[in-house]
Formats: structure tokens, sequence, C-alpha cells
């Protein structure tokens, strides 16, 4: 995965918009740089004239190269204290840039980030909308297999609950913390403890 802020940035234009409101790429190639935040490159994806990709090989590439990410963020000015930010990545060596633009072609949402750090791309969806509509109803269809499948599916219902509004009530919160630290085992931000006290100091 490309190196930086894993869990995002309060700067990064595609981390604040837990809803999904944020707008699709645009159709010309637009570069957009702010402070630390890498590079987000729109692109249309592949040529018109290449071969689309198999689904079945989308599973298979995501199998061994994506993530299904539920970020969380301290924000004192929200009412919950906590702010949840979902994600679907998959990053590639710039070698092969072209098979993310046909990934971004393939499923029509997402962004291409470039970290100059590391020569990656990753492909990145943020929008609950195009979550729940686009990319979880494909795996669905061709599902994933052994433990990427079981965060998956961690991944889905913290999506639905997001959908639902569930991440504007403590309790809710409480469920998507720990399936949050259930389907992402690498280095976090905040200890799971740390998260829980903020919820713990939440009045009403």
């Amino acid at each position: 995965m490309a190196e930086g802020n894993p869990e995002g940035s309060p700067s990064d234009p595609l981390t604040t918009d837990p809803k999904g409101e944020a707008c699709h790429a645009p159709g010309s190639p637009e570069i957009h740089v702010m402070r630390n935040t890498p590079a987000l490159i729109a692109r249309q994806g592949a040529n018109g004239s290449d071969v689309p990709l198999d689904p079945w090989y989308v599973t298979g590439l995501t199998e061994g190269e994506g993530c299904f990410c539920i970020s969380l963020a301290i924000r004192a000015k929200l009412r919950t204290g906590l702010e949840v930010r979902p994600s679907f990545s998959l990053s590639l060596n710039e070698k092969d840039l072209e098979l993310l633009e046909g990934l971004q072609a393939f499923f029509g949402c997402g962004w291409i980030r470039e970290s100059k750090g590391d020569s990656t791309f990753k492909y990145e969806v943020r929008s609950i909308g195009d979550l729940a509509g686009i990319i979880l109803p494909h795996f669905e269809r061709f599902p994933l297999r052994g433990y990427k499948a079981q965060s998956c599916a961690g991944f889905a219902q913290v999506c639905r609950m997001v959908e639902q509004g569930d991440h504007l009530q403590r309790d809710g919160l409480r469920i998507i913390v720990d399936l949050a630290y259930r389907i992402n085992l690498g280095k976090r931000r905040h200890p799971q403890a740390v998260l829980l006290k903020v919820l713990d100091e939440v009045k009403g």
C-alpha cells in the first residue's frame, strides 16, 4: 500500500466525506496537491479500445492487493467525537498504472492516488454511495475467499451502518470501532481503548 497516512488527513478532500458527497473524478486529468497529501489524480480510466477486466480477475486482484479499511479519527467538533471513513483501495507499482485505470473504468468510480515515495499508485473509493452501490455488490456476485472475505463482510456491515446513520450514535459507533479493529490488523493512529474512552465522554 502507498506510504503516507493510511487513515487519511483532515486536509485530504477525499477523506472528509464520510457520507459520500464528494463529486466523481472530472473528465480531464487534474492534480490536487494540499500540504503533505499525495497528489490525487483524476483519470478517465483505460482506453476504450482495451479489453475490459474480467470480474473474477478483479476479485482475484483484490484478494492479493486490495484493502477494505475503516478509518477512525477523533474530531472534537463532532457531537459523537469520532469520524468514520470507510474506503476500498488497491495499490500497484507505477508500471501497472494502466491496470489501475482499467480497474477504475471497470467500477466507474473512485480515484487514483500517486505515492511518489515508493513509486506506487493506489486506486481508492471512499464515497459511501459508491461503496454500497458498486463495490460491495461486485464482491457479493464474485465473492472473495479466506480472510479477505471476512474483512469484506465486516466492511459491508460498517457501510450499511453508515448508510443508516448508525455512526451518528454512540452505540452504533461502539460496534463500528469493534469491527474496524477486527478487520484491520495493521498499525493504527489511536489504540481502540482511546476511541472507546472518547465515546464514554460523549453526553447524551
